[in-house]
């Protein structure tokens, strides 16, 4: 379908009455300038939102059939595996999840990639080929990230340099995979420097834990520290920090506080937090979801995603980031419309402020993506796990899917409703 386009009857967030949006050369226009011999595309009351964005996805891990009992388990079964996996058997893998994406409206991945001594760039060269293949249909950041650690693994420094001169968008880190909490914040110092130097976001992987009794996964609050001291200015975001949640309300405030006052963005991840969380309890058993309400509360930038598909890591998972936000809301105790919003925002508008989208939403000048759902209301979408009727990217229809199904009653007249 050409890009130039009319979706009629559309509902947007924050809109009493349907509307008529007008995309044309990849964007949205005002109706002045739409193209009047424009395709129809009849919204039929569903509820149009920008782009679905999954601002944290492991695409080089996903499907794996590897049955970790826990983080070091997962971290340990998936070096092994990647010794000897195949650039191929990568791509495949990822190219099935990434299919799986855009089928759920997501226009956006933030695709966080192994690189160290053990795989080199195989999965990197991988992942940027994918970039290149799909950026007709969905945009894939590129994550060079250190599974392994930075200090613990000579050379792996050089590689993520290597990885950012190569082409990757973005530097990630996973600060408590040192031996040492003198390392783990040696690790945060150096990758600092490194996408000082190479002028990219930093995105970590923090503070996975039950609580602060291992000072490696308590240090979010040194990376604020680090960043307001060094006058890194590129964006900065912390996945997981699920430890937060386990220590004492003073001593949380003041790492909110800190994290607030060097703007830094969080990404919670709460498939995989609520499958490590409380591993180690006899009762009372925790598990692993950030503290939500009180990021909001503080003003912090909150994401949500997927993180890993199948595999070690998070044995489930269907690539869907509505489903994920469902799960937040789920496990986070949102219960009012106000909560459901928000949730919401963290796989759109706020997960598109995390991951530096330009460009982004349903005002005229915003690029062409787009999901239309197939329900017209905002808790539903969040709610009803409704079809994705339609996806755009850049102003084509990418992706269309449609669900019914007939309720058929015995000795009465066969009635059909949506699911």
């Amino acid at each position: 379908m050409a890009d130039s386009l009319r979706i009629e009857n559309a509902r947007l967030r924050g809109r009493p009455s349907t509307q008529t949006l007008h995309v044309r050369h990849g964007r949205f226009v005002t109706a002045a300038h739409a193209d009047p011999a424009a395709a129809v595309i009849d919204a039929a009351g569903g509820l149009v939102l920008p782009g679905l964005v999954e601002a944290h996805l492991h695409l080089d891990k996903a499907l794996l059939d590897l049955p970790g009992s826990g983080l070091a388990d997962a971290i340990r079964l998936t070096a092994e595996h990647k010794r000897t996996v195949a650039a191929e058997d990568i791509a495949r893998r990822a190219r099935t999840v990434i299919e799986r994406e855009v089928l759920a409206g997501t226009t956006l991945i933030r695709a966080h990639t192994d690189v160290d001594p053990i795989i080199g760039l195989r999965g990197l060269e991988v992942m940027l080929e994918l970039r290149r293949e799909f950026a007709p249909l969905v945009d894939i950041q590129v994550v060079a990230f250190p599974q392994e650690g930075v200090v613990r693994l000579p050379g792996t420094l050089e590689l993520l340099r290597a990885a950012l001169d190569a082409g990757a968008d973005v530097l990630g880190g996973c600060v408590y995979s040192e031996d040492d909490v003198a390392d783990s914040r040696r690790q945060v110092d150096l990758l600092l420097e490194l996408a000082g130097e190479q002028g990219v976001p930093l995105d970590l992987h923090a503070d996975l834990a039950d609580d602060g009794t291992d000072p490696r996964y308590l240090l979010a609050d040194y990376v604020a520290d680090r960043v307001l001291a060094t006058g890194f200015s590129h964006p900065v975001a912390l996945g997981h920090v699920t430890s937060w949640a386990g220590i004492p309300p003073v001593e949380r405030d003041r790492i909110v506080d800190a994290v607030r006052a060097a703007e830094i963005s969080v990404v919670v991840l709460p498939a995989t937090d609520m499958h490590f969380g409380g591993r180690a309890d006899t009762h009372a058993v925790r598990r692993g979801i950030a503290p939500v309400a009180r990021l909001w509360e503080a003003g912090i930038r909150v994401a949500c995603a997927s993180n890993n598909v199948r595999n070690a890591f998070t044995p489930y998972g269907n690539a869907d980031p509505l489903e994920t936000a469902l799960f937040l809301a789920q496990t986070a105790h949102v219960t009012d419309p106000a909560g459901w919003a928000r949730v919401l925002d963290a796989v759109t508008t706020t997960a598109a402020e995390v991951t530096g989208a330009a460009g982004y939403g349903t005002d005229p000048g915003c690029r062409a993506d787009a999901v239309v759902l197939d329900v017209g209301d905002e808790a539903e979408a969040l709610l009803g796990r409704p079809a994705r009727r339609r996806v755009l990217k850049g102003g084509r229809v990418v992706a269309e899917s449609e669900r019914r199904s007939r309720l058929l009653i015995p000795g009465a007249d066969e009635k059909e409703r949506d699911a």
